[in-house]
């Protein structure tokens, strides 16, 4: 596979953002807003607007076929915002399966991995915080699963009882979203995000690149990006060996974070040194 004529890159999505570069309304916030990348790139796969954390982006066409593909069971974690404190009862119902309805009628979940947090997550502020009903606690839960139905997770936790009020998408497969922060992105090399989804680098068919489409120009804003508290560590015995540097702003290279753009915020750039867990 030769990926060297395909951009990849690794975006920290805030709340309320849109998962296209394309404006259908003007109040709407998009990708164009944070990321000026080229014409041809687009998310892999999606995370609704009220959902925030880990997203790739490529023109690489056949990613998403190998990222996606349910016969491919690549594992995606998140950090779940539950109202109310939740029981073991509840914990154990959605990690056994439940039934949610789709579109096409009633589904039942496969199993999967969740843990009920003792202590809430480190994560960046969302913006705007969310509406807690007085004298109602929250609670947060870790959850591990290889599939993606629309609107999964919010469904799997109601049907239990516990709404959803928060869900950050922190990890896919060995990839991290460590301490890159909201509204931020980064750019990384094919061969490394091949070695962190475990996708084989050999499949004929990566390394594919999307032909220019001349629809909405992408552009962004001239306010600058935030920077915030760094995401939690995932629960795995694999420990992230990201490391940050200063370094003086320049054109951005591989695996540099690039300043995007998040209303109400300062200028900074950071380096990221290792991208491998």
């Amino acid at each position: 596979m030769n990926t060297d004529n395909c951009k990849y890159f690794i975006f920290y999505k805030p709340y309320n953002v849109l998962n296209q570069f394309s404006k259908e309304r003007a109040e709407h916030i998009t990708l164009a807003d944070f990321m000026d990348v080229e014409k041809d790139v687009y998310p892999v796969g999606r995370l609704d607007k009220d959902s925030e954390g880990l997203l790739i982006l490529t023109n690489d066409t056949s990613l998403n076929a190998a990222l996606l593909s349910p016969s491919k069971k690549h594992s995606r974690s998140y950090f779940v915002q539950v109202d109310d404190e939740i029981t073991d009862t509840a914990i154990r119902k959605v990690s056994e399966g439940v039934t949610i309805k789709l579109d096409t009628g009633e589904y039942l979940t496969k199993a999967c991995r969740v843990k009920k947090l003792i202590k809430p997550p480190v994560l960046p502020e969302r913006n705007p915080p969310v509406r807690f009903r007085q004298n109602i606690p929250t609670s947060w839960a870790l959850i591990e699963l290889t599939e993606g139905k629309n609107r999964q997770i919010r469904k799997m936790f109601a049907s239990v009882g516990f709404p959803v009020l928060r869900l950050v998408r922190i990890q896919i497969e060995d990839l991290k979203i460590g301490k890159l922060e909201p509204g931020k992105y980064i750019e990384i090399t094919g061969e490394e995000l091949f070695k962190l989804l475990k996708i084989d680098p050999s499949s004929k068919s990566a390394g594919s690149k999307r032909s220019p489409s001349t629809g909405v120009k992408k552009s962004t804003s001239k306010e600058q990006n935030n920077s915030s508290k760094p995401a939690s560590k995932f629960w795995s015995n694999k420990s992230s060996s990201k490391t940050f540097k200063n370094k003086p702003t320049t054109k951005p290279s591989k695996n540099q974070i690039i300043n995007a753009n998040y209303p109400g915020s300062t200028k900074t750039t950071l380096v990221l040194n290792c991208i491998s867990m």
